[in-house]
């Protein structure tokens, strides 16, 4: 009984590595995906050409 009890537990803790490890290359997957590096370049240089544009009026 005592060694059906640590196997449970040796399941459980295995299961939420596996599932913590499944999110972490998930989300590395979508942000390659999406091109959030690239996204966040194009977005902060159309916000500096539009603060040049304002501070030129």
């Amino acid at each position: 009984m005592e060694q059906e009890k640590d196997n449970f537990w040796l399941y459980i803790g295995a299961l939420i590595v596996a599932v913590i490890i499944g999110v972490f290359l998930l989300k590395s997957r979508e942000m390659e995906s999406a091109g959030f590096s690239s996204g966040y370049q194009e977005n902060r240089g159309s916000v500096e050409k539009q603060i040049q544009n304002s501070k030129a009026k």
